[in-house]
């Protein structure tokens, strides 16, 4: 039977008007997220109601009522509570491996005294084996109550500790990472005495220094190079340990809120054994790791294979990490002038310069991000003068580089504006300044603390983003303790008022995105992560407080109240 024009064309045009009525089918969603404040950290919508995701990628961010067209019985739905939620935090330099170990080994972080460490040391005494090697860290000279009446260039010696660890070496790490802490079983172990019998003092180290009193007797402290006297007879971690670190590390980031890792600096086992996590599904943290700069080998390995970017990115691989000089804490930094301590002292170049020009050209020719170490003005002007000249040798293959300098925490007046002006990212711990400032300024005195100290606005002024972190285990992984100092500059007593050099407080929206879409920009990651975008991966911290309002004396009481990475929810508070 025909069907007449007309009424071939009513029923057309019914079907039409159902079709357009009913809208374009919507994706099922299986998570939806609802019913708090979510700052997106995205320039085109900064708060939305609600996030729609699709297993690991962000579906949709916008109002409730549209979300909810993505549900249907199988979508997991959370309601917030009143909770805050941001884009997964992202921290921008720290050391994935130490993180976990520094959960085995001694904690010597809050120790306010050298006798402290020697008790903590006797009752691990107790508990080893005669020659099983004590290891521990986190100690620092200038937070302690006072020195020891026999200090040597403001550190201990080692004799007080000897005497309760007659049968086992120990070393313990400074704070910083960059000084170390020998009783004299580890020193006789390593072989060290004054002189050699030919006659050549072993101590002379380039980029180091072996620390002795007046009469030339080792006081047991090692200073940045100096320390591979001692390490290279620690033994070797067991895969067992190595395995238990790599999960406690793990499990320390989703409590923290963490959801992606720059790992600053790893050799070859340490990548085979991430390779091997991956493979196994167990790398839940996405980790963006640097290679270690001092391991030529590797570094021609990988300039043959060129960079790896996963395309899962769980283990991410295309940047070198350099260490140029030492830390302030330990007066390692590499300065333009003099400790004020310690007249006639300058810190350490800790890799030759020529190294650091020869690394940024062949980062340049083979696609690789060079990150380098550098905390003293020295070391951050050298470092600066290092990639402009491969920046001028090879300027085709110059675009879009995002070199690094780790730390920048001491600079130069004149090198600030040169940061924006050679494209290089500014690394940057804020918690740094939270412990360090106190005593900082007798490193440097004032006016160097004031014109190049922790100069986190002016260079954001200047127009380059900065990445924040914790360098943990150096400063713990919380990222509350470093946002909150990041927008305070106070210590984490609240100390000063109105905090150290106000003027270079970063707003809060500043210290969120230095923690998210700032720290993605470092790691060329900024179009896959860092903001709440539709596209990007379904990564999340959700906070107990708004972050963004709260007063600042409460800030630090905030927690971490859940952490979703890759679309599931990996920490609940209490759970």
């Amino acid at each position: 039977m025909k069907l007449s024009n007309s009424i071939f064309w009513s029923l057309a045009m019914s079907l039409l008007m159902i079709t357009a009525c009913s809208g374009p089918k919507k994706e099922a969603a299986t998570l939806l997220i609802y019913g708090g404040p979510i700052y997106t950290v995205d320039s085109v919508q900064t708060r939305v109601e609600a996030v729609v995701t699709k297993d690991s990628i962000i579906l949709f961010a916008g109002n409730l009522e549209e979300a909810e067209k993505y549900k249907n019985e199988q979508t997991q739905v959370i309601d917030l509570k009143g909770k805050t939620m941001t884009p997964g935090l992202i921290e921008g330099h720290g050391h994935f491996m130490g993180l976990g170990n520094s959960e085995l080994e001694i904690d010597l972080l809050n120790t306010t005294s050298y006798q402290e460490i020697i008790d903590i040391v006797a009752e691990a005494v107790k508990k080893a084996e005669p020659g099983e090697w004590i290891i521990g860290g986190g100690w620092h000279q200038s937070k302690w109550d006072s020195l020891p009446a026999d200090a040597v260039n403001g550190f201990q010696t080692h004799d007080l500790l000897s005497a309760v660890t007659p049968n086992n070496p120990v070393y313990l790490s400074h704070a910083s990472g960059h000084a170390g802490f020998a009783n004299a079983k580890a020193m006789e172990i390593a072989g060290l005495q004054i002189l050699s019998k030919e006659g050549i003092d072993k101590f002379e180290i380039e980029g180091g220094e072996v620390m002795r009193d007046k009469t030339g007797r080792l006081t047991g402290i090692f200073n940045e190079r100096a320390q591979r006297l001692i390490y290279q007879h620690i033994p070797q971690d067991s895969p067992e340990k190595k395995a238990k670190a790599f999960d406690l590390a793990v499990k320390a980031c989703h409590r923290n809120g963490i959801t992606s890792f720059h790992d600053a600096g790893i050799g070859s086992q340490t990548l085979k054994f991430y390779e091997n996590a991956k493979a196994a599904n167990k790398m839940n943290v996405r980790i963006y790791a640097m290679l270690r700069g001092g391991d030529k080998d590797l570094l021609n390995e990988w300039y043959k294979k060129g960079p790896f970017i996963d395309p899962d990115n769980r283990l991410t691989i295309r940047s070198i990490k350099l260490s140029c000089d030492g830390a302030l804490g330990s007066r390692g930094a590499w300065l333009l002038e003099p400790y004020t301590d310690r007249p006639g002292h300058f810190g350490h170049e800790t890799l030759p310069m020529k190294m650091v020009q020869e690394t940024a050209l062949n980062g340049l020719r083979n696609g690789f991000q060079v990150c380098s170490h550098a905390i003293g003005d020295r070391a951050n002007k050298e470092i600066l003068d290092r990639y402009e000249a491969a920046f001028v040798e090879l300027p085709n293959l110059k675009t879009d580089h995002r070199f690094r300098i780790e730390h920048a925490q001491h600079l130069h007046p004149d090198d600030i504006p040169r940061f924006t002006e050679l494209g290089v990212i500014p690394a940057m711990q804020a918690v740094h300044l939270s412990s360090d400032r106190p005593w900082a300024i007798d490193r440097l005195g004032e006016k160097r603390i004031k014109e190049g100290a922790y100069m986190w606005q002016d260079l954001l002024k200047s127009g380059i983003p900065i990445v924040n972190g914790t360098d943990v285990p150096v400063e713990p992984l919380n990222p509350i303790a470093s946002l909150y100092a990041s927008i305070s500059r106070k210590t984490l007593k609240g100390t000063p008022e109105g905090g150290y050099e106000p003027e270079q407080k970063m707003t809060r929206e500043q210290a969120l995105k230095s923690y998210t879409l700032d720290a993605a920009y470092g790691a060329f990651e900024e179009n896959i992560k860092g903001s709440i975008t539709a596209g990007k991966l379904a990564d999340f911290t959700i906070y107990d407080q708004d972050i963004m309002t709260i007063p600042e004396d409460e800030f630090l009481k905030t927690e971490i109240a859940m952490t979703i990475f890759n679309g599931d929810v990996v920490y609940k508070k209490n759970e």
